[in-house]
């Protein structure tokens, strides 16, 4: 059996605007209906041989509920490590490698890549697992198709006794008259990311070239707490663990790597760019995503809109243009520059633009909510609460709140009182007042916030009880 090991980690900035710190590409639905964390919880688990328990993720403490809500619409409830802080793919690595049994069979694969024939991957994961019994430490290569200068490569080296090749060396990112070098020779695979070892044969090697990096995560996670399906390794045992890929740590210096090519599609949707590939094509090349019916293209050539479903995007006599429309920011690129996208968002967060990090749609374990419009002294929010959630109990020292049912049933508790509102109801939440927000019916609740006060920020709120686990807040003291 083979025991999936999901890195779901990642800042969200190559893929600005849709993609964002607090809600990264994996959990987007760029193909269709499923995100791409979802096709890969799918494409994994026909390795499992039925026992898809077996799957976990290693991820964020702030994605946890965006991963269980990504696993439930997959079918399957996953076992979830969380980073106290992101340190690369040799302590994620770690992590999940110390929490399982040492012969267990663990395959790596990052939470946002796209490989569209399931078979084919699975084929390419078992035609390789007597070599990781046998002891070796197995990456896998995908057959290039362009000389891509987005990616790593691999040099394969003499067959290797288990099947696969030795690896001759890793290369990185390469200017583009290498990468063409590189493809001529055909010796060479783009790196995938993507690893199969048994878990002691990791930590053995971790011991070898990152003893540093492995003895923290081994006492961060002598130290657990276990909520559930979350484990949380000590925070501040693991805050002195540095920062590496496994690349570096481990695959480039280790004698006993072998790499199996990998000859289906695949991408690692790493820029706007590798997004429109993957869309159809017009006769000029011009390609859509997210709501394409909204997309136009005029006298257009080479141009890639994403559209978002709230206005038209049209583009009028533009060629090589990437155009990324979302309801609070735009993004207007020469495709060229895609790879410097996150220049932009690192700009923004200097500028402390809400933008950089946060979408407007903000996603929270019992549904989320819509910021619509704000001003002096007011805010809109549009609230979606899933049945039987319910938001926690609070109170806010700044603001008062007024709430109108859209659809479905709201059960509302303000003070000791319990209110059942229905569509085209309403209540009033006075300042100070203690309140809570359920939904006791079978449909999604939807309702219209209305704040008002001398100060709306998420911080000013005190959290009573909470059904999420989340941490009490104290909020910014009144002013009176």
């Amino acid at each position: 059996m083979i025991y999936p090991i999901i890195l779901c980690g990642g800042s969200g900035t190559r893929l600005w605007p849709l993609s964002r710190k607090t809600f990264p590409k994996q959990f987007i639905p760029l193909m269709g209906e499923k995100s791409l964390l979802q096709l890969t919880l799918e494409r994994v688990a026909p390795l499992t041989d039925g026992n898809v328990a077996c799957i976990s993720c290693v991820t964020a403490e702030d994605h946890r509920f965006l991963l269980a809500d990504v696993a439930a619409h997959a079918g399957l409830e996953v076992r979830q490590i969380l980073e106290p802080q992101p340190k690369n793919t040799a302590a994620a690595m770690a992590l999940a490698a110390l929490a399982m049994p040492a012969d267990a069979m663990l395959l790596f694969c990052p939470a946002d890549h796209h490989i569209p024939h399931t078979q084919a991957f699975v084929d390419m994961v078992r035609a390789a697992v007597p070599a990781a019994k046998a002891g070796r430490l197995v990456t896998f290569g995908v057959m290039p198709s362009y000389p891509s200068t987005a990616y790593g490569y691999i040099q394969k080296g003499i067959p290797a006794s288990d099947g696969g090749f030795e690896v001759a060396r890793f290369v990185e990112k390469p200017a583009a008259d290498k990468a063409m070098e590189l493809l001529a020779t055909g010796q060479y695979l783009w790196n995938a990311g993507i690893f199969l070892a048994r878990a002691q044969t990791l930590l053995d090697a971790l011991q070898i070239h990152a003893p540093d990096i492995l003895e923290v995560c081994r006492k961060a996670m002598q130290h657990t707490q276990q909520d559930g399906l979350f484990t949380r390794p000590d925070a501040q045992m693991f805050s002195s663990c540095r920062s590496q890929s496994i690349d570096y740590a481990v695959m480039e210096q280790a004698a006993n790597v072998s790499v199996f090519p990998f000859d289906g599609l695949w991408s690692d949707v790493g820029s706007w760019n590798a997004v429109a590939g993957l869309a159809k094509r017009d006769e000029a090349g011009n390609r859509a995503g997210g709501e394409k019916q909204n997309a136009h293209h005029l006298q257009a050539s080479n141009t890639y809109i994403h559209a978002d479903g709230h206005r038209p995007v049209v583009a009028l006599g533009t060629q090589d243009l990437l155009i990324i429309d979302t309801p609070d920011a735009l993004l207007v690129a020469d495709s060229s520059h895609a790879e410097a996208v996150k220049e932009v968002v690192a700009r923004l967060d200097a500028m402390d633009a809400p933008q950089a990090v946060q979408h407007r749609r903000v996603a929270r374990p019992w549904g989320c909510y819509d910021s619509v419009d704000a001003g002096e002294r007011y805010q809109v929010k549009r609230i979606t609460v899933r049945p039987g959630a319910k938001l926690s109990l609070q109170m806010h020292h700044h603001r008062a709140e007024h709430w109108i049912v859209v659809t479905g049933t709201a059960e509302v508790t303000v003070g000791d009182k319990v209110l059942i509102l229905t569509e085209n109801q309403s209540t009033y939440i006075p300042l100070g007042e203690v309140h809570r927000l359920a939904n006791p019916g079978k449909v999604p609740l939807e309702i219209i916030e209305v704040q008002s006060g001398s100060y709306l920020g998420e911080d000013d709120i005190v959290r009573f009880e909470d059904t999420y686990g989340r941490a009490p807040v104290q909020a910014i003291p009144s002013a009176t």
